[in-house]
């Protein structure tokens, strides 16, 4: 799995055939250059779900639900999710949180929308639990990632993140589930992975933070600022356009013209 924001991201994933494709709230930071998760809202989630929507033919979709539309009851839960489905054209939804959203996942998978959770650290929560840490460190964290992950399982997810837990807890966890484990900062024990697309592309300026559990696999920025500096630079010494970048007239045609505008400026 791997996410995308808009229509480039996700026609490259899903031409590279990744198996599913998650808009993730993640694009708050790397698409709309805010703060954290917690600022995008679902409608602008929903524009960026259709977007992926059109360039995926073969991947499955996933959007995640934001923060703010999903917390207060099942029935608002619910109702996001048919939105992010039915405008977002995704096939399905991702949620973060364990037990405490039992009610509200079989709300959602009832009304036949399938659902991927998310257990271990989950961001759209991080000053409750004290920032980006890791969870699941001692016994009885590592316990509540566990049965976080089988409530999920019970309430009918499909699958379920686990993210920033150590790669053993998470590895004895996905052998107690009977659905996949995709992992981000959990190890390969995980049944998959996933990554934010604009950090393993290597999208982003130099000196950028990037997680512990983040492999940069190119140099995306790299290789656009390579490819604008030479535009730049070419524009400037009117090396391009070349006539192989231009349309031709035929030559009776232009000297017509030229006389035309003769005629009208004298």
């Amino acid at each position: 799995m791997i996410t995308a924001h808009d229509f480039p991201s996700a026609h490259v994933a899903d031409h590279a055939g990744m198996d599913i494709i998650l808009v993730g709230d993640s694009l708050a930071m790397v698409a709309l250059g805010m703060e954290d998760t917690s600022e995008v809202v679902l409608e602008e989630m929903i524009l960026h779900c259709r977007s992926v929507a059109r360039a995926t033919k073969a991947a499955f979709t996933v959007g995640d639900l934001p923060m703010g539309s999903y917390e207060i009851a099942p029935e608002q839960a619910l109702e996001s999710a048919i939105r992010v489905v039915k405008e977002g054209r995704v096939q399905g939804i991702k949620l973060e949180g364990g037990i405490e959203f039992v009610p509200t996942i079989e709300k959602i998978t009832r009304a036949g929308i399938p659902v991927l959770g998310h257990v271990g650290l989950t961001p759209q929560r991080q000053h409750a639990i004290g920032g980006f840490r890791v969870q699941g460190k001692t016994t009885a964290g590592a316990i509540k990632v566990l049965e976080d992950a089988l409530a999920v399982q019970a309430a009918g997810c499909f699958a379920v993140v686990l993210e920033a837990v150590p790669a053993e807890v998470a590895a004895l966890v996905t052998k107690k589930l009977k659905i996949p484990t995709i992992g981000i900062g959990a190890g390969n024990g995980c049944s998959g992975q996933v990554l934010v697309q604009v950090d393993m592309s290597g999208n982003f300026p130099p000196g950028r933070f990037l997680p512990k559990f983040v492999k940069q696999y190119g140099n995306v920025w790299a290789e656009s600022m390579k490819a604008i500096e030479a535009y730049r630079s070419e524009v400037k010494s009117r090396q391009y356009p070349t006539p192989a970048h231009t349309y031709p007239i035929p030559q009776e045609e232009l000297l017509e013209f030229e006389k035309v505008i003769e005629a009208r400026l004298a």
